[in-house]
C-alpha cells in the first residue's frame, strides 16, 4: 500500500514558484497548465520537512555554520548504495547548483575562444553557459534511431576531437531532454577518446537517481580508468527529491591533478561553502528519502505509461519517447505537418499547455516538446485531453 499521496493537488500560487511566476515572461500568458520547468508538483518526503522544522524552530540562531561530517557521509553512502559509486571524502566538494558548477569548471579549465563539445538536442543551458563565457560550441549532434531514440555519434566525436581540438566536452548522463540512460560501453568509448585527445569531460549526473524500469545508472567516473582520469562530475539531490530551491549540489573529481587545483580555486573564492538549509535538506533526503523516492518513481512511471497509452489511443500522430530516466517525456509532433510557429500556437494557445519548446534544445529538437509528468495523474490527464482536443481541431 502506498505511503505517500502523489495524487494530491498542491496550490503553488504565492510561493514564488518559477513554474508559475515565469509563465508570463516565458510564454506570454498565464491561463495554461505549467508542464515545463523540471521540478515536481509533489510534496517532498516528510523527513526533509521534519529535519528543517526541527532545526529552524528548535534552535533559533542561524549564524555561520559548518557542514557536518554526517552531511558529507550521507552523499558518499547514497552514491555507494544507489549507484555503486565509491567516493572518498577528499574527492567531494559542495557546489551551489549543477549549472553553476558547469560554469565554474568551464571558467577554470578552459580559456575564452576554446571549443567545448555538446551533443544536441540537449539541455539548453549548456550552450548558453559556453557562449556567454566567451567559449565556442562544437556540436556533435546525436544520431536518431528508427525507434525514435538517439545514440552518440562516436565517429563524429573523434572527428571533432582530432580536427577542432576542443578543450572540454559536456555529457548529460542521463540525457535531458530525451531521458536516455547511456550504456556504460558508450561512456567508456567517450572517455577513451577524451583521454587520447586531452579533452576534459564534464558529466551532469543530476538525473542519475531517477532511473526507470529497474535500470542502473552508470556514473561517468565509474565506467573506466580513462573516465576517472578525465571527468569532473556534478550531481545533486535537487531533481531527485524536489528540493531545487535549496541550491545544493556536489562535485566529484577522481584525478588529483584536476581536483586539487580546481578545489583550491573554489575554496579561495568561497565558491564551494555549503549553507545551513542546503546541508539539512540534502542529508535528510539522502538518509531518509529512499522509500519516498521509490514510490515517486513508480508513480512517475505510471504517468509516463498513461501518456504513451493516451497518445496511442487518441493522438497517434504524436509520438512518445518513453524516458529511461527522469520525469521528462519527449513528444514528437512531426507527423502533424506544422511549422514551428503553428506547433507553438497549437500547444500553447489552443491546448493551453506550457511545455518546453523542443527547438530550445538545439539541432534535432524541431517539432518536439518536453513534457514534465511529475504531477498528479489528474493533471496529466487534463494535459493530454487538452492536446487531443487541439489536435482534433486541426482536422
Amino acid at each position: 500500500m502506498a505511503k505517500f499521496n502523489f495524487d494530491k493537488i498542491v496550490d503553488r500560487r504565492g510561493t514564488g514558484a518559477v513554474k508559475l511566476e515565469m509563465l508570463k515572461p516565458e510564454f506570454g500568458c498565464t491561463d495554461v497548465i505549467p508542464a515545463w520547468i523540471a521540478d515536481m508538483d509533489f510534496e517532498v518526503c516528510p523527513a526533509i520537512t521534519e529535519a528543517l522544522t526541527r532545526r529552524m524552530a528548535g534552535h533559533r540562531i542561524y549564524g555561520y555554520t559548518v557542514a557536518s561530517d554526517s552531511y558529507w557521509q550521507s552523499i558518499i553512502d547514497w552514491q555507494r548504495s544507489r549507484n555503486g559509486f565509491e567516493i572518498e571524502r577528499s574527492e567531494l566538494t559542495f557546489i551551489p547548483g549543477v549549472v553553476t558548477g558547469v560554469a565554474l569548471a568551464i571558467n577554470f579549465f578552459t580559456r575564452p575562444g576554446d571549443r567545448i563539445v555538446i551533443q544536441e538536442p540537449v539541455y539548453h543551458p549548456f550552450r548558453r553557459v559556453i557562449t556567454d563565457n566567451g567559449r565556442l560550441v562544437a556540436n556533435n549532434r546525436l544520431l536518431h534511431c528508427a525507434d525514435g531514440t538517439c545514440r552518440m555519434d562516436l565517429e563524429g566525436l573523434e572527428r571533432i576531437f582530432s580536427e577542432q581540438r576542443p578543450a572540454m566536452m559536456i555529457v548529460c548522463n542521463p540525457h535531458n531532454p530525451m531521458g536516455i540512460a547511456w550504456p556504460a560501453e558508450t561512456l567508456r568509448s567517450v572517455a577513451a577518446l577524451a583521454r587520447r585527445y586531452g579533452v576534459k569531460v564534464i558529466s551532469d549526473e543530476i538525473h542519475g537517481d531517477l532511473m526507470l524500469g529497474g535500470r542502473k545508472h552508470h556514473p561517468m567516473p565509474t565506467v573506466s580508468n580513462d573516465a576517472a582520469a578525465v571527468t569532473i562530475a556534478f550531481g545533486a539531490p535537487t531533481k531527485t527529491f524536489n528540493i531545487a530551491g535549496f541550491r545544493t549540489s556536489w562535485c566529484v573529481v577522481k584525478n588529483a591533478k584536476l581536483r586539487v587545483p580546481f578545489y583550491q580555486w573554489l575554496s579561495a573564492n568561497e565558491l564551494n561553502e555549503p549553507n545551513l538549509t542546503a546541508t539539512l535538506a540534502a542529508e535528510a533526503a539522502y538518509r531518509n528519502g529512499r522509500e519516498w523516492l521509490d514510490e515517486a518513481l513508480a508513480y512517475i512511471e505510471g504517468n509516463i505509461d498513461f501518456v504513451a497509452d493516451y497518445c496511442a489511443r487518441h493522438i497517434p500522430q504524436v509520438r512518445v519517447l518513453k524516458p529511461q530516466a527522469s520525469y521528462l517525456v519527449w513528444l514528437d509532433f512531426g507527423q502533424l505537418g506544422l511549422s514551428h510557429e503553428q506547433l507553438i500556437d497549437l500547444t500553447l494557445h489552443h491546448a493551453h499547455v506550457a511545455m518546453n519548446d523542443g527547438e530550445m534544445f538545439g539541432c534535432g529538437g524541431e517539432m518536439h516538446a518536453r513534457l514534465n509528468v511529475a504531477a498528479p495523474r489528474s493533471v496529466i490527464a487534463d494535459v493530454m485531453g487538452r492536446i487531443a482536443c487541439a489536435v482534433a481541431e486541426l482536422a
